[in-house]
């Protein structure tokens, strides 16, 4: 049996395909600046908050990071529907992400903030520094930077994951993909071009953080390892 490829059917949806990339892009910025916020105040909070709090935090890193993605996506969209909250698939996207992410972020913030030497601490206290200032400079961005690659790599991984949002019709690229190819009959075609587009992405994302890793981490950017 002989397979003819034509990707020549695919360019009267190059609109679609671009559509569905910035939808993607959209959903990953939005939820990579607020599932970093999110870990990382989990994250101070299972280091250095109450009792009570790091078991609340505990919780949620643990339930998140042991159930599958799609899971968290149909309850946020599916699920509270029958509480009466109805959201847009854009928004549940967003939200499931973010969860989701925000879990990630906070194990890996965590472990930068505890190979943060004790007497770092100490001396920001004996110099007199504010509980935010030692937070700030002495614990909180000497621990990103440590971790600043882990954390890159689990932000492309963000990217990649927003397909799955597809399976509640949020219009990014796979979803798109799955359109053209039931309209067209050209399934192998479609999801090349749908790998392709998503290694570049992956690509650009990378290049991205790596240059906001240069121009944030003065040390990284002296050493040339911002990634």
């Amino acid at each position: 049996m002989t397979y003819h490829f034509d990707f020549a059917a695919l360019l009267p949806y190059w609109r679609e395909f671009a559509r569905g990339i910035w939808l993607t892009v959209q959903l990953s910025a939005v939820s990579t600046v607020l599932g970093f916020v999110l870990g990382t105040l989990c994250a101070i909070g299972r280091a250095d908050g109450s009792r009570g709090v790091k078991w609340l935090v505990a919780i949620y890193v643990e339930a998140i990071r042991n159930t599958p993605l799609l899971v968290q996506v149909f309850i946020i969209y599916f699920g509270i529907a029958t509480l009466g909250v109805h959201v847009s698939a854009n928004m549940a996207a967003v939200i499931a992400l973010v969860v989701n992410v925000g879990a990630y972020t906070c194990e890996i913030v965590r472990a930068g903030i505890e190979s943060v030497h004790k007497s770092q601490i100490e001396a920001a206290d004996c110099l007199g520094l504010s509980r935010f200032q030692t937070y700030w400079h002495v614990v909180l961005r000497p621990a990103i930077e440590r971790v600043y690659p882990a954390i890159t790599s689990q932000y492309v991984l963000l990217m990649l994951a927003s397909s799955i949002t597809s399976q509640i019709s949020a219009e990014e690229l796979t979803a798109v993909a799955n359109r053209i190819q039931s309209d067209t009959f050209r399934a192998f075609e479609t999801y090349i071009v749908t790998g392709v587009l998503y290694l570049l992405l992956s690509f650009v994302v990378r290049v991205c953080l790596w240059l906001f890793g240069l121009a944030v981490f003065v040390r990284r950017r002296k050493l040339g390892t911002a990634i």
